[in-house]
């Protein structure tokens, strides 16, 4: 899948069969939904934007600061993986959550790398310490 991306959002593409046209909204919103539509890819583009815009627009006359995508992820791992994630963590001397974050960009260049030009997906095994005794495919 494609997205658009303007002044730090990210929308998404998608074609509304009913209504014959390209429809999107702005990803990560979790308070507010800035919608968008266009016959073309560059009205969707287009309008992206200007919905985008408006939404500025409207927080300043509201006198409030624009809300960025939200940067929350909450994951739910075996104690063992905790402890294992506590450890290495201490070890590196950074905390849990910088760990978790160098290894989930760690993954998602092996992804797409993975995926390449082509935009087609592979498999890609990523094996988790060895407590744990699973595998994890990314797909």
């Amino acid at each position: 899948m494609d997205y658009l991306h303007y002044k730090d959002y990210t929308g998404s593409i998608e074609y509304s069969k009913e209504d014959g046209c390209f429809v999107g909204k702005v990803l990560g919103m979790t308070h507010d939904l800035i919608l968008y539509e266009g016959n073309t890819i560059d009205e969707l583009r287009a309008d992206f934007e200007a919905g985008i815009e408006g939404y500025f627009e409207g927080c300043e006359e509201m006198g409030i600061a624009p809300r960025k995508p939200a940067a929350c992820l909450n994951v739910n791992i075996p104690p063992e993986a905790h402890e294992q994630i506590v450890f290495l963590a201490n070890q590196k001397g950074v905390s849990i959550d910088h760990f978790i974050e160098d290894a989930l960009l760690q993954v998602a260049a092996t992804a797409k790398d993975a995926i390449g030009t082509s935009g087609k997906r592979s498999k890609i095994a990523c094996k988790l310490p060895a407590k744990t005794n699973r595998k994890h495919v990314v797909a």
